[in-house]
């Protein structure tokens, strides 16, 4: 009998650590080679973990709500083929220095990590930013470095906002990551500059923007976060401070895409196995409509506008445990039936926590469907990097006022739904944006019938 250690792995070369949201398995129990015996959640995804080989679980060494770095070992398998595998499963990582620089753009929209569990109670050795240079590698381009300054939304905007220069810190975190109980101690130490003052979107100049945290009362329960939790309260908070969001609304008949979709419904379901929704006729719509508006597919950098090549359209997924947005990369290369498989395909891994990384980056326009679950219309928040997002409203029959044969007013039941743009008013202008969506809603009342 061996026993085969159990790393934790490292799901995209831009990721350092996890957390262990979850054992599936507990100690003593059989394991199956494949089969999923924990829950991590990164930075990026959530997804379960199989196990490499069969056995039984000897030993859990990371309980749950635990963030380590990658290929820390966070259990130990019986195996009676223990010591072959286990050589195997102690292979190094890929070599930190193959990883490619994150250019400043990505790097201002990528989700940060909360502090790590495994972060030190006292005071950092955080020098002042004015001793950078005494830092070996401070400022460089090395795995440390871009590790350090890979810190949270939160993080990056405390810093932002007292002139601290996060290259400049060595954290608690992995690789000396800024942690935000880094930066409070920091703060406390007095030894930050003194902090610019900035007019606040939500307060008047000078008041505290942030009251004193709420305390449960008796009876209440009180729970942490989870790790897809913190990160969309993380994003969503720097999303909404980031963007000028303004939100346009626009009602559209979407009779004739209905009729269109019922007369090819049991085609396309006999050849593709697909459900045929409203959804790719949308995105196929939308993709046309971003190629004459190319501002609503692009993100700003600075004094600079990106104006993004590729068409990946970031479609939000509501789940049990929270919210994540897949992405269906170079929409404008696919059918109906491609994007229907697409979508489909990353809903299902989205829901069985099977998505990589990749597949929730590189995003250049969202949609988000509260509709489904009866709303009207809403507001959306603007995902960092990108300009725009689209809300659909519930599809429901409405009674509409129409012009008849002999330009006589008729009331006629039409298939509608709202929809909403939330727009970045940084490079979007509101003739833009409205005439955007008047492209949209022109693509689907006339969308072309492919079934006659």
């Amino acid at each position: 009998m061996a026993r085969v250690d159990v790393i934790m792995p490292q799901m995209g070369e831009s990721i350092a650590e996890g957390t262990l949201s979850k054992w599936l398995k507990r100690v003593g129990d059989e394991v199956k080679r494949d089969e999923a015996i924990f829950e991590i959640s990164t930075d990026k995804v959530d997804a379960e973990i199989p196990s490499s080989v069969a056995g039984v679980l000897a030993e859990i060494l990371v309980q749950e709500g635990q963030t380590v770095a990658v290929q820390t070992v966070v259990a130990r398998i019986e195996t009676e083929k223990g010591a072959a595998v286990a050589a195997a499963s102690a292979a190094p990582a890929p070599a930190a220095a193959s990883e490619k620089p994150v250019p400043a753009a990505a790097e201002s929209s990528a989700r940060g990590a909360p502090p790590t569990a495994q972060a030190a109670t006292a005071a950092p050795s955080v020098p002042h930013p004015s001793s950078a240079a005494a830092i070996p590698g401070a400022g460089g381009n090395g795995f440390e470095d871009r590790i350090r300054t890979k810190s949270s939304p939160l993080v990056r905007k405390i810093a932002a906002e007292h002139g601290i220069e996060l290259a400049s810190m060595h954290g608690t975190g992995i690789a000396g990551r800024v942690t935000k109980k880094d930066i409070e101690s920091y703060l406390a130490s007095g030894a930050a500059p003194a902090a610019v003052a900035r007019p606040s979107m939500h307060a008047p100049t000078g008041v505290e923007q942030h009251g004193p945290a709420p305390e449960p009362w008796p009876g209440d329960r009180v729970e942490p976060m989870s790790k897809i939790r913190a990160l969309t309260s993380d994003h969503m908070v720097a999303a909404r401070r980031t963007a000028a969001h303004v939100t346009s609304f626009f009602e559209i008949d979407l009779t004739r895409v209905g009729r269109i979709r019922q007369r090819m419904r049991a085609q396309f379901e006999s050849d593709t196995g697909q459900k045929l929704t409203y959804l790719p006729f949308i995105i196929s719509t939308v993709v046309e409509s971003l190629k004459q508006f190319p501002v609503l597919n692009a993100a700003v950098s600075g004094s600079s506008i990106i104006y993004r090549k590729p068409f990946n359209i970031g479609i939000a997924v509501a789940l049990d445990w929270g919210l994540i947005v897949p992405v269906i990369k170079n929409a404008s290369d696919l059918s109906l039936s491609g994007l229907t498989r697409n979508l489909n395909d990353l809903a299902d891994r989205a829901r069985t926590k099977r998505l990589k990384p990749e597949d929730v980056q590189g995003a250049t326009f969202t949609i988000t469907n509260p509709g489904v679950f009866g709303s009207l219309m809403g507001t959306p928040i603007i995902p960092l990097g990108t300009s725009a997002i689209l809300g659909l409203g519930a599809i429901e029959k409405r009674p509409k006022v129409l012009t008849g044969a002999d330009g006589e007013d008729v009331i006629a039941v039409r298939t509608c739904a709202y929809f909403s743009l939330s727009f970045d008013h940084r490079i979007v202008d509101g003739a833009d944006a409205d005439k955007f969506l008047a492209s949209i809603k022109k693509g689907l009342e006339t969308f072309p019938d492919a079934s006659r």
